[in-house]
């Protein structure tokens, strides 16, 4: 069967699943080249120790760099850093300290990353190392602490969409721009929860630190994984990164290696199914800005500079858009001028040594003498921590990833996103502005979305402890993007004394009051596109789990969701076309703008042959293999790991409500 890259990589990376080749939505174990942990590493050492482990699988696969709160020198920051490192020593686990530079960046920079490898990271921006032909992938600290205990996660194989880009970008143009543009051209959740495959013959005109930037905010674009194919320009990176490695006395590969991906790199299968197709023509690519707030909207610098919008702060930071070309296009704009008396402008670089660089070539003496206010190899103002953060009433323009509101400071602040020389023509200016000219347009929209694949009919073997089918009532809440605060909400979250019951009376009350009056023990939870949206808090599944619920079936749910779901032992499936049929079915009750639809019907759920029944009409679903069926089984991932320990000797069993 044809496969696309992503799935070719997870073969190859196959810890556990499927004997057949895999195909999107397949449940798998991944054993993953390597996986990097930040500032976040404390907390996964916490969960780790709770597990009972007490020695990681293979320290060569760790990696641990510090880079979110390296301005924080307070006595309990420090104690933190103290004691990752010397966990990092008794472990044999490659350690970058604070200052060292940001951990993306490290990953790539020191060799971590190669093409056809499987990379992840306890952080969101792991989309980047796609850059290199990886893939590259977030996963949460559940997910990390699995790792460190046994070499392996579990995954979900997702769609592809091909993105194939024409043309060559115009001179004054980024990588920074083609991201912002394809984020604020498809900005209805078109890549949301996807895989990225880039081709065409545009790729070839893009620099490394161009992909860099795309594959890293891919993320905002809604994306869980962004590869580039492996040719020329990538070999070259390469070559020179091996060639830094060596003078330091490290090889992480070989010219052997570096050879082999020049001649068979990873690549898809010429029929490869994909879900969507998006063109791109970079020649109609110009400079545009995002926001203020969000990346889904964005406007041309030929429009938005006519208003003159005046900002406070400027900032070229993050793992998005530091790297030596990003310092080199700022410092273009600003040699031989002062930023306005009226802006902070601050600059940090994602390494020391892409900083050492940019010293090396005066390229940072440039930015220093224009009056840009450096800061250390790090995250700092990009995440709200440290010196430089935006102050109610300001605005700010950012060449980093994120405007969230609030992000960067106060929540009352606004924060346009650009590249790296529009940023520095801005701070230059005192107001939003480009360093050239460019007529006023934006690429037409191209986006295709193919057929389903057909796939053979499947027969999944039920492990012992697995039900074969669930009957329940189903209840429909119809709201897509139905955020983790509904479900639970946060007057709830940080309290420590909520028992099973408690959880189960509150759940869904920030979204339907009288849901938990109405929703009964084994009913089925049916919701729209994007369920569990939001933040990471895992009570929004136990709270779940507390009420009796045995499943939920959404037409999509939030990556971050399904991992806390699976990690706590509890059902998700996707099934899209039955959403569909209830809001057809079910216009009405939608209409009237109930909640909560309760249709007084039951739904069946056959898991052997991978379909539902409802009202006579059936719907298939992904299989749920060993992977998913273990997890359940077990109670959730931590019991997964402790059982490969062998350090519990029996495990909670999946009861089914009634049973």
């Amino acid at each position: 069967m044809p496969q696309t890259v992503v799935e070719k990589i997870a073969q190859r990376h196959l810890a556990g699943g499927p004997s057949r080749p895999l195909r999107t939505g397949d449940f798998v174990s991944i054993g993953p080249f390597h996986v990097l942990t930040h500032d976040n590493t404390s907390a996964v050492m916490s969960k780790f120790k709770a597990i009972g482990a007490t020695t990681v699988h293979d320290p060569k696969q760790l990696v641990f760099a510090l880079d979110h709160d390296v301005q924080n020198h307070d006595e309990a920051n420090q104690r933190k850093y103290c004691s990752i490192e010397s966990f990092a020593a008794i472990q044999g686990v490659d350690f970058y300290p604070a200052g060292a530079g940001i951990g993306h960046q490290i990953m790539i920079e020191r060799g971590y990353v190669t093409p056809g490898s499987f990379v992840v990271a306890s952080d969101s921006h792991s989309n980047m190392y796609g850059a290199l032909g990886a893939i590259g992938t977030p996963i949460v600290r559940t997910d990390a602490a699995a790792v460190w205990a046994t070499g392996e996660f579990w995954w979900q194989i997702p769609g592809t969409i091909q993105v194939v880009l024409e043309g060559n970008l115009l001179e004054g143009v980024s990588g920074k721009d083609v991201i912002i543009t394809l984020c604020g051209l498809y900005n209805h959740d078109e890549a949301l929860n996807a895989a990225l495959e880039f081709s065409g013959p545009g790729v070839a005109s893009l620099s490394m630190d161009a992909r860099f930037s795309i594959a890293n905010m891919s993320t905002e674009w809604g994306a869980i994984a962004c590869w580039f194919p492996v040719d020329g320009v990538t070999i070259r990176y390469l070559e020179n990164a091996h060639r830094k490695l060596q003078e330091q006395g490290v090889e992480r590969f070989t010219e052997d290696d570096i050879e082999r991906w020049r001649k068979a790199p990873p690549h898809p299968d010429q029929d490869a199914f994909y879900s969507a197709r998006i063109s791109l023509d970079l020649t109609q690519v110009t400079p545009h800005v995002s926001g203020p707030d969000t990346v889904q909207t964005m406007r041309s610098i030929a429009e938005i500079e006519k208003e003159k919008i005046a900002i406070q702060k400027a900032y070229l930071v993050s793992c998005v858009n530091s790297r030596l070309e990003d310092l080199e296009a700022a410092a273009w704009v600003l040699c031989g001028n002062r930023v306005a008396s009226s802006v902070k402008f601050y600059i940090g670089a994602a390494s020391a040594w892409v900083q050492k660089e940019a010293e090396r070539r005066g390229v940072w003496q440039a930015l220093l003498d224009a009056g840009a206010i450096p800061l250390p190899p790090s995250c700092g103002p990009c995440i709200g921590l440290g010196t430089g953060l935006l102050e109610k009433g300001e605005v700010g323009i950012s060449a980093t990833n994120r405007n969230f509101k609030g992000r960067m400071g106060s929540r009352d602040a606004q924060c346009f996103l650009a590249s790296p020389e529009v940023v520095a023509a801005s701070a230059l200016a005192g107001y939003i502005r480009g360093a050239r000219r460019f007529t006023d347009r934006k690429p037409e929209r191209q986006y295709e979305e193919l057929s389903a694949n057909v796939v053979a009919s499947e027969t999944v073997e039920i492990l012992p402890g697995f039900p074969e089918r669930i009957k329940g009532r189903l209840v429909f809440m119809p709201q897509n993007n139905l955020n983790t605060d509904a479900i639970y909400g946060k007057d709830h979250t940080y309290r420590d004394d909520m028992t099973p019951e408690m959880m189960a009376r509150v759940v869904m009350e920030n979204y339907d009051p009288q849901f938990s009056a109405r929703a009964h023990a084994g009913d089925v939870l049916v919701g729209g596109f994007n369920f569990g949206t939001g933040s990471s808090r895992e009570q929004a599944v136990t709270c779940l789990k507390a009420k009796g619920i045995p499943l939920i079936i959404a037409a999509s749910f939030s990556q971050t969701y399904l991992r806390n779901a699976y990690n706590n032992g509890f059902l998700c499936i996707e099934v899209p076309a039955l959403v569909n049929k209830l809001r057809q079915e079910l216009a009405t009750d939608i209409a009237a703008k109930e909640k909560t639809i309760i249709p007084g019907d039951d739904i069946e759920i056959d898991f052997t042959h991978c379909c539902l029944q409802w009202r006579g009409h059936t719907f298939s679903f992904p299989p749920l293999g060993s992977v998913p069926q273990s997890l359940v089984i077990a109670g959730g991932a931590e019991n997964i790991v402790a059982r490969k320990l062998g350090l519990k000797q029996e495990l909670p069993q999946f009861v089914h409500p009634g049973d």
